[in-house]
C-alpha cells in the first residue's frame, strides 16, 4: 500500500522545524488524514501514552520528526537528557508503530551519526566505521540506536520502517534560544539584537574554519514525502544540499542579510565541532529529488520569520 491523499499520516513533532515543514508540504500534496498531537495531548516520553495515541487514532504511515534536539551548548550541558530522551521518544514510536501495524514509518536521524573524522563527502556507509564529535555523541549515540530499531524491524517483524539522515537544517518555526539553536538560527538572533542595539560587534563561536553543508526545512519535507513513497530498503540515505562553505563565510552572509553594520569577532576558545561535514547524497538525487532553495534565498526567508515572531511576542 503507497501512501496518498487519503491515508492516515502521522508526524510526530508537528510543531517543530521539520515537523512542521512536512506537515506544511502533506497539505500542499492534497493529503486530507493528517495527524498531529502536542506535547500535552500525547507526552511521547511516556510509553502508555503513546500506545494509547496509536490504539486512537490508528495510523497507517509514520513520520518521526520528534525529538529533543539543539546546538553544542546545550548538548554539552545535558548529555544525559539528549541520550534518554530521544532514546525514550524514538523506542515508543518505533516499537508502538509494529505493535499499532503501521504500514509505513521513516526516521530522520542527522549527519552527526557520522564519525567525526569521515571521508568527505560522507557516504551512507561511513556509519560506525569511527569515532563520533564528542559535543554531539549523546545526540548521535540516540539517533544511530534510532536507526538500527528500524533495520531491526525490518529484519525480524518485517516492518517497512526507513531511517533518512538529513545533513544541518534552518528555515521557518526554527529555535532562536542561543542555549539550545543551531548555528543559523543563532546567528540570525546575535546580528538581529546587535543591529538593533546599535553595538559595534557581535562575537560567534570557534575559529570559522569548520565547513557546513545546509538544507532548507521545505526542501527536507519534499524529501521525506518522495521517500515516504519510493523508498523501502534497509540501509539510511542522507538528505543533504551537494555543497558546503565555511562558517566564517556563513556569518558573513548572515550578517550582510540581517544588515548588521559592525565587526566579527571569533572566540577561539570556544569549540569549533567536526572539522568537515558534506553529505553524499547521491542515492537520493538518483530517485529524482534536487533541493530547490539556495542558502542566500532560505536565510532571507528564515529571517524574515525570525523577524515576524519576535513582532509576534512582543505583541
Amino acid at each position: 500500500m503507497t501512501m496518498n491523499a487519503s491515508s492516515r499520516v502521522y508526524v510526530a513533532g508537528h510543531r517543530g522545524l521539520v515537523g512542521s515543514a512536512i506537515w506544511r508540504e502533506l497539505q500542499q500534496q492534497g493529503f486530507k488524514n493528517l495527524i498531529g498531537r502536542t506535547r500535552q495531548e500525547a507526552n511521547l516520553l511516556e510509553t502508555a501514552a503513546v500506545e494509547r495515541f496509536y490504539e486512537e487514532t490508528k495510523p497507517q504511515f509514520v513520520i518521526v520528526a520528534a525529538a529533543k534536539v539543539g546546538g553544542i551548548v546545550a548538548n554539552d550541558r545535558q548529555p544525559a537528557a539528549f541520550l534518554y530522551e530521544n532514546l525514550l521518544i524514538q523506542n515508543n514510536l518505533i516499537h508502538g508503530a509494529y505493535r499499532a501495524g503501521v504500514t509505513k514509518l521513516l526516521f530522520l536521524g542527522s549527519s552527526c551519526i557520522y564519525p567525526k573524522l569521515a571521508p568527505q563527502p560522507i557516504k551512507e556507509e561511513h556509519l560506525l566505521t569511527g569515532p563520533l564529535e564528542p559535543t554531539n555523541q549523546w545526540y548521535a549515540v540516540a539517533k544511530i540506536a534510532g536507526i538500527k530499531l528500524c533495520q531491526a524491524y525490518r529484519r525480524q517483524h518485517g516492518c517497512d520502517f526507513i531511517s533518512a539522515m538529513p545533513t544541518n537544517l534552518y528555515g521557518p518555526n526554527d529555535n532562536y534560544d542561543l542555549e539550545a539553536s543551531h548555528v543559523i538560527p543563532a546567528l540570525i538572533r546575535k546580528f538581529h539584537e546587535a543591529k538593533v542595539a546599535g553595538a559595534d560587534s557581535v562575537t560567534c563561536w570557534g575559529t570559522g574554519s569548520p565547513l557546513r553543508e545546509f538544507l532548507y526545512s521545505e526542501d527536507l519535507a519534499r524529501a521525506c514525502v518522495l521517500l515516504m513513497q519510493q523508498y523501502s530498503q534497509e540501509e539510511i540515505i542522507n538528505v543533504g544540499f551537494g555543497s558546503d562553505l565555511s562558517i566564517r563565510e556563513l556569518a558573513e552572509w548572515v550578517r550582510g542579510i540581517v544588515g548588521f553594520q559592525g565587526r566579527i569577532v571569533w572566540d577561539s576558545s570556544r569549540p569549533d565541532g567536526t572539522p568537515r561535514k558534506l553529505l553524499d547524497s547521491s542515492r537520493l538525487f538518483s530517485l529524482g529529488w534536487r533541493p530547490q532553495v539556495d542558502l542566500k534565498t532560505g536565510i532571507g526567508l528564515a529571517y524574515e520569520d525570525f523577524v515576524k515572531r519576535s513582532v509576534k511576542r512582543e505583541t
